[in-house]
């Protein structure tokens, strides 16, 4: 299961049911996918053909919605 939490310009974002236990989001878009670990802060974990530029504008985006998604982390995976 692959819940998506948002979409956004284009960008896909979700998790993976069963995976680590670490914080983190999943983005796809025709252009490539990239992991962001959300917890203990943003960093970029891993990039799969995305640009510099897309990936800041992914950065600016996970940080407008961190709430949302350490919010929706904590209710997927506490359930």
């Amino acid at each position: 299961m692959t819940p998506t939490v948002f979409r956004k310009k284009g960008y896909r974002f979700f998790f993976f049911s069963r995976e680590e236990t670490r914080m983190h989001v999943h983005v796809v878009s025709n252009e490539g996918e990239a992991k962001f670990w959300l917890k203990p802060e943003l960093e970029l974990a891993n990039n799969y053909r995305f640009s510099r530029k897309e990936l800041k504008e992914i950065e600016a985006i996970i940080e407008e919605h961190h709430h949302e998604l350490a919010s929706a982390w904590i209710k997927h995976f506490s359930s």
